[in-house]
């Protein structure tokens, strides 16, 4: 039978099944997702829509191959697991690879090639580890099902609840390889006629394999965000970095060619934004309302090439969920095909000298929502919601309630807006567009885009390109996400990472024009987020974090580097000097230098991940997440931790206000929180 759709999102069943009119759906969502032999829709980032007001939780992830989640999307979703948020996890590819199950010790080849039997070992590990992330025995059994997808497609559902705890894992078991494809996922989404059958797992409820094709599997992967209405949607990275790896490291890796990721997580992860664009154009077709969720992309095998950024503690808690994962050949958890991915079990992850687990990297780090004051005091947030730029204003000045999202438009964006304040009190706002997202050779651009305030606090003009620092589609995809800064003499500073890992810059001018873009000058290689500040002297200053040092410039010009960092770097401008907040890699110790050099200093707050700094007359405030990835904020001795609330995503803005700090982030229900830590009773 088909597995029972949870309550707070049943729908009615002709809204899974895909219709004729459907087809046509893409071209309202702002970017092309194209059709096979049809031409490519134009994109419409025109603001106005409604957005679905709905304030429940519920994680979707999409990953290419069992493991995926556990290795590049933790500890953000333990986080979220912990705080009783469920979960649904879509695992497009069966995993099976060689079809073999290796057990450590034993030669390779004396494990016979079993596809589906390995498939399904691999679906055991999966159960092993999230029963226990939702406190139940690693062997507890999980209601197994059926259930109709989109266009009449069966696939696998596994099942399993505690309390309020449920976790939901769906297995489409597309291929990995077919005989004439060493890759098939990526095949997928560049070939026009390719159709991939299922791998039937082994004790599987499905019994017939499915076929699939490019468009066949956007649209269930779309149906899927109808029926469950996530509000946080986690992927893989669809833009790898550029990565000339030795032949031997990128085989040993099974990194594509030219790039540091696996094929398959950089075709499902393209697979998946097209699915949030048609996701975003069938809600909103004939006045239907924005669906309120937030997307975060996490990089892959990205890791192995930076710095490690986990500090043991958290890198404990995430290996942890990989040794139930990885089980082992001596258990007797009740599954025949095996008992999960023998590879990886035990202290594995740990000893890999990839390095995968050591690491969590964001696509498109940002420091949280753009937060200004308006003229009554109330605060305003920008963000991105169903890859849509929209505004939130506070109910009340220092009320700590927000009001509904006010649509912006120029979707779709990538989740972090870059932002400035004029003089006039006019914001900017600068987000990273996907252009055109196209799979069988069509167009797949992302440019960088201008929304301009016609007055403080007032509305904004038309959206505005601002191109791109690279030539050609696929440098292009490289960029990173905007960061701006403006400065005392009227002119706005713009910063992208470019696709040679280096820093592209573009400055608008007094007068509203814009020079042409430039690299700033070095040849080492920087991670996106980028930090930008303004000193006392006007000096406009730029950090960011490479792989040994941390690159710094002034004015365009480059100045002495700074130690090692693991995460984007925190920056303050006192009256006195520039100050800067990081963690060397893989340490909680956060550590304090001026940007002119010198010894660096402990600053007493433990955690990890991106610092935010800012500084007034009662001294430097630093907000981050402690080892539990709880949100934490110091000022001088003064310690306070965010104990309430719901699960902040990624990092958060920090505000100085009259009455003290405000931190502002949005929420697992995708709307903005407000914490005001040195006066609880208004916050």
């Amino acid at each position: 039978m088909d597995a029972v759709i949870p309550e707070p999102t049943r729908v009615r069943r002709r809204s899974v099944v895909a219709s004729a009119a459907a087809l046509s759906l893409a071209a309202l969502a702002g970017c092309s997702v194209p059709r096979p032999r049809r031409k490519a829709p134009a994109a419409d980032p025109a603001p106005g829509l409604a957005i679905a007001g709905s304030r429940h939780t519920q994680l979707m992830q999409i990953a290419a191959h069992p493991d995926d989640d556990l290795y590049f999307m933790n500890p953000d979703a333990r986080r979220m697991i912990d705080a009783g948020i469920p979960l649904l996890c879509v695992y497009v590819t069966a995993g099976e690879h060689d079809g073999r199950n290796h057990i450590p010790g034993r030669g390779r080849t004396d494990t016979p090639a079993d596809p589906p039997a390995y498939s399904s070992a691999r679906h055991q590990g999966l159960r092993q580890s999230y029963a226990e992330a939702i406190g139940l025995g690693r062997f507890t059994p999980w209601r197994k099902d059926l259930v109709t997808l989109r266009g009449g497609r069966r696939a696998e559902i596994n099942t399993l609840t505690n309390g309020a705890r449920r976790v939901d894992l769906v297995f489409l078991n597309l291929p990995m390889h077919t005989p004439r494809r060493w890759m098939a996922l990526p095949a997928l989404w560049s070939d026009r006629k390719l159709e991939l059958r299922t791998v039937i797992a082994t004790d599987s409820p499905v019994l017939k394999a499915e076929t699939y094709d490019y468009d066949k599997l956007v649209d269930v992967l779309a149906g899927l965000m109808e029926t469950y209405r996530p509000t946080v949607i986690h992927t893989l990275d669809p833009d790898p970095d550029i990565q000339h790896s030795d032949e031997k490291t990128r085989k040993f890796d099974s990194e594509q060619p030219g790039y540091s990721d696996h094929g398959d997580h950089t075709a499902v992860a393209s697979f998946s934004w097209a699915a949030m664009v048609r996701r975003v154009a069938e809600a909103t077709k004939a006045g239907g309302t924005v669906p309120a969720f937030a997307a975060t992309a996490f990089r892959g095998y990205y890791n192995r090439h930076w710095p490690k950024n986990l500090p043991p503690q958290v890198l404990r808690e995430k290996a942890a969920r990989l040794v139930p994962y990885g089980g082992d050949a001596s258990w007797k958890c009740g599954n025949p095909s095996g008992c999960g991915d023998y590879s990886v079990g035990g202290d594995r992850p740990l000893k890999n000298v990839k390095g995968w687990v050591r690491a969590t990297h964001y696509r498109y780090p940002g420091t949280g929502p753009a937060v200004v004051a308006e003229e009554d005091g109330r605060l305003t947030a920008y963000g991105v919601l169903g890859l849509r730029a929209v505004r939130w204003r506070e109910n009340a000045p220092g009320g700590g309630l927000w009001g509904e999202p006010e649509d912006l438009g120029g979707g779709p964006l990538a989740p972090a807006l870059g932002s400035a304040t004029l003089a006039d009190g006019r914001v900017l706002l600068f987000g990273l567009r996907f252009a055109a997202l196209g799979g069988h050779g069509g167009p797949n651009r992302r440019e960088i885009v201008l929304l301009e305030q016609r007055s403080p606090g007032g509305p904004f003009l038309a959206w505005k390109g601002l191109d791109n620092p690279e030539r050609g589609d696929d440098r292009g995809r490289r960029i990173g996400v905007p960061v701006a800064v403006a400065a005392p003499d009227g002119r706005v500073h713009l910063f992208v990472r470019n696709a040679d890992k280096g820093v592209s810059t573009r400055v608008r001018r007094a007068d509203g024009s814009w020079e042409r873009w430039r690299t700033l000058p070095g040849d080492e290689e920087v991670q996106d987020g980028l930090r930008a500040l303004v000193d006392g002297r006007g000096r406009v200053h730029l950090f960011a974090a490479g792989r040994e040092e941390i690159r710094h410039w002034v004015d365009g010009v480059a100045a002495a580097p700074l130690p090692g960092a693991g995460d984007p770097v925190g920056a303050v401008a006192t009256a006195a000097a520039v100050e800067l907040y990081f963690r060397a890699p893989a340490t909680k110790e956060l550590l304090t230098v001026p940007a002119t050099g010198g010894r660096a200093r402990t600053a007493a707050f433990d955690g990890y991940g991106a610092v935010t700094a800012a500084a007034d007359v009662r001294g430097t405030v630093l907000l981050g997440r402690d080892l539990r990835g709880r949100v934490q904020l110091r000022r001088g001795g003064s310690l306070h931790t965010r104990t309430q609330g719901v699960v902040a995503l990624g990092d958060s803005a920090l505000r100085l206000t009259p009455q003290g700090a405000v931190a502002v982030g949005i929420g697992a229900d995708a709307h903005p929180w407000t914490w005001r830590p040195e006066h609880p009773a208004t916050g």
